[in-house]
């Protein structure tokens, strides 16, 4: 773990972004500015021009580089079979990245109109449309259609919510919030409670 951290401490660019997340969550996107991050990164507003000319383009390259292992899922699942078992394998990785890109998720929930004016708001629904269409049969009906969106937003509502207001140990937490999604995705798969 030190190694990783130590690793990231040299990347300026991935410093920058840690640094600019932990204040957008702490102080919220309008209230920072690029000169705190610079301060907090101990180097002038230059050399942070250097890598990003605004906080959007900050913000932008985080969303991109957490999105990434998301565009790789939908683009895996889009070339597997329609089956119960690649579904339920799809909201199995979701939910694992999920967890990897939990510091942006949270500023995306606490911070829902600067994503909407933002383009990651966009960007973002673009990347549940793909995930949607996957996990979706062509001819589900309407409430087997909205068990398989409300898998997905099950994973998202469990780690801002969940997570954080009911007791328990973090991967207790985890696991029963993809057992629940993942019971979503098999009611709809087999058409509803009665299979």
């Amino acid at each position: 773990m030190v190694g990783s951290r130590q690793q990231r401490r040299g990347n300026t660019r991935q410093r920058i972004q840690d640094v600019a997340l932990e204040l957008f969550a702490e102080q919220g996107y309008e209230k920072t500015s690029l000169r705190e991050i610079a301060e907090h990164l101990d180097v002038t507003k230059a050399a942070l021009y250097y890598h990003f000319k605004t906080k959007e383009e900050i913000l932008v390259s985080i969303f991109d580089d957490l999105m990434q292992p998301i565009d790789e899922l939908v683009e895996w699942g889009g070339h597997q079979p329609h089956t119960l078992e690649t579904k339920q394998e799809i909201v199995r990785r979701y939910s694992r990245l999920l967890t990897d890109a939990e510091p942006l998720f949270r500023f995306m929930h606490e911070n829902q109109a600067t994503v909407r004016d933002l383009r990651i708001g966009e960007l973002f629904k673009e990347r549940l449309r793909g995930l949607r269409a996957i996990i979706i049969d062509p001819d589900a009906t309407l409430a087997d259609q909205v068990r398989c969106v409300s898998a997905i937003f099950t994973l998202h509502a469990g780690m801002v919510f969940v997570m954080g207001e009911l007791d328990g140990d973090p991967e207790e937490k985890r696991k029963a919030i993809l057992e629940v999604a993942v019971d979503m995705v098999t009611q709809a798969h087999r058409g509803g409670p009665e299979g």
